[in-house]
């Protein structure tokens, strides 16, 4: 979370910054003389060496208006989840960028693909939705169901 070139503090930098998409790369550029080059964007007011708490982030959530009903923290990474899946990306490459670790002991052990390219073209198909809807593209409503 907050880790500058990676997607979760468990990340390396090295391992996911080729998988941002150039927007972001561009936003990251934009804000770096507000935000420092340290490790994380958004670092602990208390120390730069840990990222901002989870409470922190709820807080700003709420100060801009997202109630707990809303939207967490969390559940930027779970609508990203959902959406990816739905668009057809392959879970695969999806649990990678959002670095969760593999359940299977034995794949975790052997299995090691970083699948950049794939993970690369993913998150800019992401920011080119997100840039979509935000301009007034198509977007398709969700129904509760009953």
């Amino acid at each position: 979370m907050a880790n500058r070139g990676a997607s979760n503090e468990n990340a390396t930098a090295a391992s996911c910054s080729p998988c941002q998409a150039k927007k972001a790369v561009e936003i990251l550029r934009e804000i770096e003389p507000l935000t420092g080059r340290g490790r994380y964007v958004f670092p602990s007011p208390r120390s730069v060496q840990r990222p901002l708490s989870d409470n922190a982030i709820t807080a700003a959530l709420r100060r801009i208006g997202y109630t707990g009903e809303q939207m967490s923290w969390h559940g930027f990474r779970a609508m990203a989840s959902t959406l990816l899946n739905e668009l057809g990306f392959p879970p695969d490459i999806i649990e990678l960028q959002l670095a969760h670790q593999e359940r299977y002991e034995v794949r975790a052990a052997y299995h090691r693909a970083q699948r950049l390219d794939e993970r690369r073209k993913m998150m800019q198909a992401w920011a080119d939705y997100l840039d979509g809807l935000r301009s007034g593209g198509n977007v398709v409503p969700f129904r509760r169901l009953a």
